[in-house]
């Protein structure tokens, strides 16, 4: 068998511990498969307390950018976080060493990932990402190597499992968005600043990447729509399923004939569709593809084991000596990608409003959605006969965004609208 493929760990949270474990415990097995041993050689994090692995074995270092140069290693593996700072720092040291990168750090991909790429080309080497994106779900070399022979047309997905999981709980047990929230921070699903998970940033970071894997252009995370949560109440959630739909907070990526159409939003989906039944803390991601058709693939997006084990997957390719472009194909033919505007985005939706209830209401609603070019599908509305103001939902035919939203804006004009009306987009499949 070949010299063994010397690896050295940046980070030794969660998934790096597992990944120590699993390049432990399964030694034999990845050796066998990958026809070379896998060794680790050093690791590096902020404090050498006791993680319940045994790393005495390894060279300890306190500067991932130092580790990157100085250790005995053919792969660094960085598993620290963030876009900017010693994540980058080694990271760049790692490429410019000649060194092969392993990374789960989907922000320093979704904003650096082009300029790594061409420093990983340059050097001959590779910068690998599966754990980036949706944990444990191969959807990296699915699109990079086992969809290579499709023209793709549209990828989607639940990418982030705390969002699935507060969806999941309101609808399962009609409870509100903030309380499900802080349930999801003590299980330890969401962080103590869920900005990054609730706001849809993280999902958006994933998508970037998924776009250009699957399409071939540069990344561009700055032309992707992104909305969040927050604004979901469980007065929706038992609306949409008795319209036949269930909310998910999806990324959405489509070539369009006005362009790269990137978005992340709540958004329902027909309880018929397979992945409305994606629940808790799972992920899954749908592909289309010309010759394929539709493929979906579902598990857990985070956690030790599913993310350890596609960091692991990075490394037992470098060990086998498989080498695909970053984003599928040279940084050179990666395409400006032309983003669609959100304006020009073609679709269904979903209107909640809080209407007092008088005569000639509904009547004024009607007439803002016409005098936009929306017409309206269904109308669900409760009754007061104190004349309180009610909730009052709408569905749409397909139309464009941006009348939609001149007719949000004719509506909350309404002297009968209590609160300005609450959007969600719809999908057909």
């Amino acid at each position: 068998m070949s010299d063994p493929l010397k690896v050295a760990i940046a980070g030794l949270g969660t998934v790096g511990v597992g990944t120590v474990k699993i390049l432990q415990q399964h030694a034999d097995v990845i050796e066998n498969r990958c026809g070379r041993a896998i060794k680790i050689t050093a690791v590096c994090a902020r404090s050498n307390k006791d993680r319940g692995v045994d790393l005495s074995g390894y060279e300890w270092f306190d500067d991932a950018a130092q580790m990157a140069v100085k250790a005995d290693a053919d792969v660094i593996v960085e598993l620290i976080g963030g876009s900017e700072g010693i994540a980058k720092d080694a990271v760049d040291a790692a490429l410019a060493a000649g060194r092969h990168v392993v990374t789960a750090n989907k922000a320093l991909v979704a904003h650096h990932g082009q300029a790594l790429a061409t420093m990983a080309e340059s050097k001959g080497v590779s910068l690998n990402y599966e754990a980036a994106v949706a944990g444990g779900i191969p959807v990296i070399k699915t699109l990079r190597e086992g969809l290579a022979g499709n023209a793709m047309t549209r990828v989607q997905g639940i990418l982030n499992g705390t969002c699935n999981y507060i969806l999941t709980t309101m609808r399962e047990e009609g409870r509100d968005f903030e309380e499900v929230l802080k349930d999801a921070q003590d299980f330890g699903y969401a962080e103590a600043d869920p900005s990054f998970d609730i706001d849809g940033v993280d999902a958006a970071h994933k998508l970037a990447i998924l776009a250009s894997v699957a399409f071939g252009v540069q990344v561009n995370f700055d032309a992707v729509h992104i909305e969040g949560i927050r604004h979901i109440s469980s007065t929706d959630i038992e609306f949409a399923e008795e319209l036949g739909y269930r909310i998910k907070l999806l990324g959405i990526a489509a070539m369009t004939e006005h362009g790269l159409e990137q978005r992340v939003h709540p958004t329902m989906v027909p309880l018929s569709a397979p992945i409305a039944s994606v629940e808790g803390v799972f992920n899954a991601v749908v592909t289309d593809g010309d010759a394929v058709d539709t493929l979906m693939q579902e598990g857990r997006g985070a956690g030790e084991g599913p993310t350890a084990s596609a960091v692991v997957a990075d490394i037992c390719d470098i060990a086998r000596g498989i080498m695909v472009p970053t984003f599928g194909v040279p940084v050179a033919n990666l395409k400006p990608s032309q983003p669609r505007p959100m304006g020009q985005h073609v679709g269904a939706y979903y209107v909640r409003m809080m209407l007092v209830d008088e005569p000639g209401v509904f009547a004024d609603v009607a007439a803002a959605l016409r005098d936009n070019n929306v017409s309206m599908v269904s109308m669900l509305q409760q009754t007061s006969e104190s004349g309180d103001a009610v909730p009052v939902v709408l569905t749409t035919h397909e139309t464009k965004e941006s009348d939609m939203n001149s007719a949000l804006k004719a509506i909350t004009a309404l002297d009968t609208v209590v609160e300005a009306p609450h959007m969600i987009r719809i999908e057909s499949a």
